[in-house]
């Protein structure tokens, strides 16, 4: 089945593209989903494959089975995810290779690729625009800049729309942030390092589902910062959250010296979830400029830092139980593994 709004979605299985193809299912899209993780969604307009975009044989059959207007882009490796390294490489980097090819072979004129604000790993005392040269500090955020080359060199062959996206949270979302939400349920002290005043940008992923429908009409290459407005401290969105929720905890702090040494050491042993990108960002700064987006697109983001981080706090507390049973979801969907961080639980 082919339609002139027929739609491959590359991770739709993923936290962020389950929002997505939902998004677009109501808009009358058909949408195909590629994703190593078996998609539960029953549509009519829906068909779900169990696959690796690192395999050219079923991206053939694919491309070639349907007419896609578009691909969303999606799929990617996290860090924190899987110890083999060469495994998110070859994913994050050959698979995008082999996404652009089959792109280009069957003459889809629209990717949209997600890529990340982890192409940083400082603060650069200002917003981060579009023309700052990336100086990412792992291997994720390496991937994703690879990721933006390989796509760019496409630029004759079809638009490439690039977001690059801070974390993506809403209801539902965990990974790494399902740490800071079982201190809370807890009653743990929330700590912050170095006094929490530093800033650091979300960005609410009905907000970027918004940007990545307005960028299906937009008929030419681009690469676009996107992100919340108003971004509060980490000390006041945790306080936010705490006060909302009736917890009986406070936010409490870490000096930062002893605090990121302590957290690279644990790295280093492999005791810890966190890498190079959160110890070197976790007292720092870090905001996107979205001018650009606004101007171009005509977007505009609804929710702040605090609301949705709340959201998926409120979504924990309400489904911790079958959360902790969870198998063979995407990392968004599950805990993250807190390793030597449970040390710190224990003495808060």
């Amino acid at each position: 089945m082919a339609t002139s709004k027929t739609v491959l979605i590359t991770g739709g299985a993923g936290f962020f593209g389950s929002i997505l193809k939902r998004r677009l299912l109501k808009l009358g899209f058909f949408c195909v989903s590629i994703d190593l993780e078996k998609d539960d969604l029953i549509h009519r307009n829906f068909t779900s494959i169990v696959g690796d975009i690192r395999d050219r044989q079923t991206l053939e059959q694919i491309f070639r089975a349907y007419e896609f207007s578009a691909v969303f882009h999606l799929a990617a490796i996290l860090a924190h995810a899987v110890k083999d390294k060469d495994f998110l490489w070859t994913s994050n980097v050959d698979g995008t290779k082999n996404v652009a090819d089959f792109t280009k072979k069957y003459k889809v004129p629209t990717v949209i690729f997600t890529s990340s604000n982890c192409l940083w790993g400082e603060d650069l005392g200002r917003p981060v625009t579009e023309s700052d040269r990336p100086n990412p500090v792992e291997i994720y955020g390496r991937s994703k800049w690879e990721g933006e080359k390989i796509l760019q060199k496409y630029d004759k062959n079809f638009h490439s729309i690039i977001f690059r996206c801070p974390t993506i949270i809403d209801y539902g979302r965990l990974g790494l942030l399902s740490i800071l939400f079982e201190f809370i349920d807890d009653n743990k002290k929330v700590w912050v390092v170095g006094g929490g005043d530093n800033k650091y940008q979300f960005i609410y992923a009905r907000d970027l589902v918004s940007a990545c429908v307005k960028a299906l009409d937009y008929k030419k290459s681009a690469i676009f910062n996107i992100g919340s407005d108003e971004v509060k401290s980490f000390k006041a969105v945790y306080e936010y959250i705490i006060k909302k929720a009736g917890a009986k905890t406070r936010v409490a702090n870490l000096p930062r010296g002893p605090a990121i040494f302590l957290m690279k050491l644990a790295f280093f042993f492999r005791l810890s979830p966190l890498g190079p990108y959160q110890y070197k960002m976790i007292a720092s700064n870090f905001i996107f400029d979205t001018r650009w987006i606004k101007k171009e697109l005509k977007w505009r983001p609804t929710v702040s830092n605090e609301e949705m981080l709340y959201r998926a706090y409120e979504y924990y507390h309400k489904n911790a139980a079958e959360i902790k049973r969870r198998k063979n979801v995407s990392a968004h969907k599950q805990s993250a593994k807190m390793g030597a961080i449970r040390l710190l639980k224990w003495i808060s």
